[in-house]
């Protein structure tokens, strides 16, 4: 795994500023501590982190094709790359490594943009073709690694793997995104393209951009999407048969390395069953990691031991402190947008154990939205259900007059919160999963901005993120519907985000088998029922690891991965909250409401409310503030 970055200057050949383009890179030498490299010529500077992994003494980058009018920098895994590289052997080209990476040149000069189409991995790169004159900037297509772009009023385009070393440029403004704001605090994250600033793009998943020079910079164009159309003829036996091969094989080409790889292991269904695939292609025990928390509500240690014994992996963990809340202030750092998945600090945790003993790590994410597991899909679809029973005048009306009714419980499990379930009904499909999803409710945003900053979102709300992507799956089932949404918005913004930064920051690689986009093309095909049946979320994933993963694992109830928010800003947070926010930063900022904060803050201290969720996202967004924005 590595970082890159780049500075192209689209207008004209001028010379590209070497100590910026070094300051870029240097910042992200947590994504490649092994070796660094650059390439300059006039009009172009690309610079390199790298994290050796295959190839250990030739796979220096930037790297070239044979004239060295090709070149790329690029951060990811192709797993496909040796079959590719005996097709363009085959067609004249010759090669000077055994890397993935040298496969990218030689595929664009063969198949020009559409050989990112070819690669079967993870990817993000960017390549300068001197011939042409035409910069390609790509992402993988579930977007596993990230790509930040900005085009400068003077001409210059940079792109970086993280948005800290767009910022080590001084042409970059920091000026904030009001519609990036309002996103964050409905969903605790940026989602794409958006970034938290209005000078900087984050690239779609499943696109690429093709600049030249001499023409204005384009929008990015998409190459891949997941196509949703089941199987009519699909039986069960034959899907689970099928899922075990396909599933073997996503992990098995990506155990290929030159360095130690290991794996994540939580105790759940899908980390579960990526470490028992593991164990059947290895010759040797695996290394697991794990965590186990001093809390029991969160701690899913014994299940993951459990694996390992029956694996007999390598199995080392970490206890984490109940009050361990001492990265805060690096997760501005770490994540450079405001970032409110307070599951990042147990991440990082798991990651920098991780890197004790491997320098790769495969991971069960992606399990939930391929395969329909989250418990909200369940809801979901059973309010879905009765919607298409009502009117819609009727439903409206007077479900909305019965949820005023009801006293709200957010403490109560979501099976006793009346209210919850009364406002969902009221809504169209799309506002209800909006509000299962978002951290506070519209009105709750409103009150929290300041009028001056309301009146810069012009009636812009968040839920409009997920309307346009609802646009593609418009006559879907409704599971497929949110699964898909979750697909283009928290799975990419959230879930691939936190396990990319926490363990880049620790200067692992970590692989993702489950997001294999040809296993997730196959998945896609599955009926309905196939994913989720009744309450059985990810169903047919569940039968397909049944004769090697024991059932108090398959189908206990789901744990997550968080920490105890809430009863930390009741105690040994308190005051800290109390600082952060009524005499931090944010009042400074005239974005907010302070009078709203210091409510929440009350609420939540006395145990009238339950704000954590709020609390968190701004305890955040102060720390970004004062560190990255101030």
């Amino acid at each position: 795994m590595c970082g890159l970055v780049g500075i192209i200057d689209l207008r004209e050949r001028c010379d590209i500023d070497e100590p910026i383009l070094r300051a870029m890179n240097d910042s992200q030498i947590h994504r490649g501590p092994d070796d660094g490299g650059y390439h300059l010529e006039p009009g172009v500077g690309l610079g390199h982190r790298r994290l050796s992994i295959i190839d250990l003494s030739a796979g220096k980058q930037p790297l070239y094709n044979e004239d060295e009018s090709v070149v790329v920098v690029y951060n990811g895994e192709i797993y496909n790359f040796q079959a590719l590289r005996i097709e363009l052997e085959a067609a004249g080209h010759r090669f000077r490594t055994r890397t993935d990476t040298e496969v990218i040149v030689h595929a664009w000069e063969e198949w020009g943009r559409h050989c990112v189409e070819r690669f079967r991995g993870m990817f993000a790169f960017a390549l300068w073709d001197r011939n042409s004159q035409s910069l390609l900037l790509a992402r993988d297509r579930l977007g596993i690694k990230p790509l930040y772009y900005s085009v400068l009023s003077s001409g210059q385009l940079l792109v970086a793997s993280e948005l800290k070393a767009l910022l080590a440029h001084p042409g970059v403004e920091r000026t904030i995104d009001p519609l990036a704001v309002e996103d964050y605090f409905a969903y605790g994250y940026v989602p794409e393209p958006r970034s938290i600033l209005s000078t900087v793009r984050k690239m779609p998943p499943g696109h690429i951009l093709l600049a030249v020079r001499g023409r204005p910079v384009p929008e990015p164009d998409r190459y891949w999407q997941v196509n949703f159309a089941a199987a009519a003829s699909m039986q069960e036996g034959e899907a689970i048969d099928a899922l075990r091969e396909k599933m073997q094989e996503a992990v098995r080409i990506r155990m290929i390395a030159d360095v130690p790889v290991g794996a994540f292991l939580s105790g759940g269904v899908d980390s579960s069953g990526v470490v028992t695939m593991m164990a059947r292609a290895s010759d040797s025990p695996i290394n697991t990691c794990s965590i186990s928390f001093g809390d029991p509500a969160f701690n899913e240690s014994t299940y993951a031991q459990q694996m390992a014994d029956r694996l007999a992996t390598n199995h080392f963990v970490s206890q984490v402190d109940p009050d361990d809340f001492s990265l805060i202030d690096q997760l501005a750092g770490i994540y450079d947008e405001p970032f409110a998945d307070s599951s990042a600090l147990p991440t990082y945790r798991v990651c920098e154990l991780a890197r004790r003993h491997v320098k790769v790590a495969l991971s069960g994410d992606g399990g939930d939205e391929v395969f329909a597991g989250y418990s909200r899909y369940r809801w979901h679809a059973s309010e879905e259900r009765f919607r298409r029973l009502l009117p819609d005048g009727f439903r409206r009306s007077v479900f909305a007059a019965l949820a005023r009714m009801y006293p709200r419980a957010d403490w109560a499990p979501r099976i006793l919160r009346a209210k919850a379930t009364l406002e969902a009904v009221a809504r169209d499909s799309l506002d209800a999963y909006f509000d299962s999803v978002s951290l506070a409710p519209a009105d709750t945003r409103r009150r929290l901005f300041s009028p001056q900053f309301n009146s810069r979102l012009q009636g812009y709300d968040a839920r409009e993120v997920l309307r346009g992507y609802s646009e593609d799956v418009r006559d879907a089932d409704p599971v497929t519907t949110v699964q898909y949404l979750d697909m283009k918005t928290y799975m990419v913004g959230d879930i691939l985000t936190k396990v990319d930064r926490a363990s880049m920051a620790n200067s692992l690689e970590v692989r993702v088998p489950l997001l294999d986009h040809e296993l997730v093309e196959w998945a896609a095909t599955l009926p309905a029922n196939l994913k989720l049946r009744q309450r059985d979320g990810k169903y047919v994933l569940k039968k397909a690891l049944s004769p090697d993963v024991p059932d108090d694992i398959l189908y206990r109830p789901k744990m997550g991965f968080a920490v105890p928010m809430g009863k930390w800003f009741r105690s040994s947070l308190r005051e800290d909250l109390r600082r952060r926010l009524l005499h931090g930063t944010l009042g400074d900022t005239g974005m907010f409401d302070m009078t709203v904060i210091r409510d929440l803050v009350d609420q939540h201290q006395a145990g009238d409310r339950d704000n954590s969720a709020m609390l968190w996202s701004l305890m955040i967004y102060e720390s970004f503030n004062r560190q990255v924005q101030g």
